[in-house]
């Protein structure tokens, strides 16, 4: 039934959006009550946060799987750039949720939520910098900034990526690796 719930609720956020989704919609949406909604979760925040929590920990575990591998720095920016897009392709409605409704959390559990996505963008700064220190990326590279910026031109296309479109994630995350690895002026 949690999963139910959780289902139901990512649903209903995706559409109408965190505050305007009520508990009474939730469980009108899966025919329960609000005690069976209260006895998996003590508050509507509580079921954000585990949305949030469970994103952000699959991202942390493939991110750390990718970093792992015996590759060049940049075949595994290539893979993280890559594995995002393909997040945002199998898990469109969390990934909007994750994107969009972390105004919605406070106090402990907003600070767990922003600790992990910055251990996540550490990850692409340690990787870049990484790439500075063996010569495969530039030695004036700020990757601080660059990390950001990497995360954000990626993170962005949850608004207009359409996995059915015109390119495939694939092909996107090989013209962000492009864009991000020699820019957009001509040699």
């Amino acid at each position: 039934m949690k999963t139910k719930i959780t289902e139901h609720s990512i649903r209903l956020f995706e559409q109408k959006g965190f505050t305007e989704t009520s508990i009474q919609d939730i469980v009108d949406s899966i025919g329960a009550t609000k005690g069976t909604f209260y006895y998996y979760f003590s508050s509507k925040e509580q079921l954000l946060m585990d949305i949030h929590l469970d994103y952000i920990t699959k991202l942390l575990e493939k991110q750390a799987a990718i970093m792992a591998e015996d590759k060049p720095c940049k075949e595994k920016l290539h893979a993280l750039v890559l594995m995002l897009l393909e997040s945002i392709k199998t898990e469109k409605a969390k990934a909007i949720i994750f994107f969009r409704e972390m105004k919605n959390l406070s106090g402990e559990k907003l600070e767990l939520i922003l600790q992990k996505r910055e251990a996540f963008r550490l990850g692409f700064e340690r990787l870049l910098r990484e790439g500075i220190e063996n010569g495969e990326f530039t030695a004036h590279l700020d990757a601080n900034l660059a990390s950001l910026a990497i995360l954000g031109m990626v993170n962005w296309s949850y608004q207009w990526f359409n996995p059915g479109g015109r390119k495939s994630e694939a092909e996107v995350a090989e013209i962000f690796t492009d864009i991000v690895l020699h820019g957009i002026e001509k040699a």
